[in-house]
């Protein structure tokens, strides 16, 4: 392979006037990620390693880049395109390649795909990789900026179909249908919620969780409609999976300048109204019965 050749650097045309440019390596198989980090290495690339989404991310945030070369599924299809949004809110002018066995996308990602300089189909060699990299690198190309959102924002302009995503997940879960209640007895009080949270986040970066009064009067409700607290709690855990599912659906958006932050938040918000549900939920269990005036 390319990367074992044993000669100097000098035998590659890139190594002097490319010698300062730093790649971001991001891939989960550790026999790849050593060849082309190797490879790219005796071309005259400083490359920086990384074997995960997270660690990708924990470097975007920490320190510059010139090229993203990242693997598109690691080990989830489309993990790759996380750390491309990453890499164009935080260095646009960063060349950024992704290498996919599946170069047909779903139309969902479609949008970050945009953000990709190219696409690279495997399997493909260092050389031709070194090649792609070099010719981008001495001929940058204009830039569109981005639209940054914050987490608030898109959630907030996003709150119905996320209503319908949650009521989606619901019908699907025996446990819950158990209980026969109308659309809106289901999400009448997911509107409330969801407001709450998106207070919370304008909040960051204090990490003080609100006190919402429509999660304690929700727990109240749930009680009088046969609920258990068991089914509760599923309520919420599929609520903020839907909530992290809007966001993933709107990556392309996201400023992840604040992101973790706002990721944060949500799962303590979230915790938070699940506490005052469950509180609402036991209060009602104790509340006394109306007397009857009745003979």
């Amino acid at each position: 392979m390319d990367a074992k050749n044993n000669g100097s650097n000098d035998s590659h045309p890139v190594a002097k006037s490319l010698a300062k440019s730093r790649i971001l390596l991001v891939d989960d198989n550790d026999n790849i990620r050593a060849v082309f980090q190797e490879g790219l290495e005796r071309r005259g690339f400083e490359v920086i390693p990384a074997s995960s989404v997270s660690a990708a991310l924990n470097l975007i945030s920490a320190e510059k880049f010139d090229v993203l070369l990242s693997d598109l599924h690691m080990p989830n299809a489309g993990d790759g395109l996380t750390v491309v949004s990453a890499m164009r809110h935080a260095h646009p002018n960063a060349i950024t390649l992704v290498q996919s066995g599946y170069p047909a996308m779903e139309e969902a990602t479609h949008d970050i795909l945009l953000q990709v300089d190219e696409i690279i189909a495997k399997p493909i060699g260092l050389a031709q990789i070194a090649e792609i990299i070099s010719k981008k690198l001495s001929n940058p190309k204009a830039r569109m900026p981005l639209n940054k959102e914050r987490v608030s924002t898109i959630l907030q302009s996003a709150m119905d179909s996320t209503i319908q995503n949650w009521m989606s997940r619901v019908e699907g879960n025996e446990e819950l249908t158990a209980i026969k209640l109308s659309s809106q007895e289901r999400t009448g009080h997911l509107p409330l919620l969801l407001g709450d949270l998106v207070r919370r986040l304008h909040l960051v970066p204090t990490t003080q969780a609100l006190i919402s009064k429509a999660a304690r009067e929700h727990g109240v409700l749930r009680r009088k409609q046969g609920y258990t607290i068991a089914m509760v709690v599923e309520e919420s855990r599929i609520l903020q999976v839907t909530i992290f599912e809007t966001l993933q659906n709107n990556l392309g958006k996201v400023d992840f300048s604040t992101v973790l932050l706002d990721v944060m938040a949500i799962a303590d918000e979230v915790d938070s109204q699940l506490k005052q549900t469950v509180l609402g939920f036991m209060e009602a269990a104790v509340l006394p019965k109306p007397v009857s005036l009745s003979a």
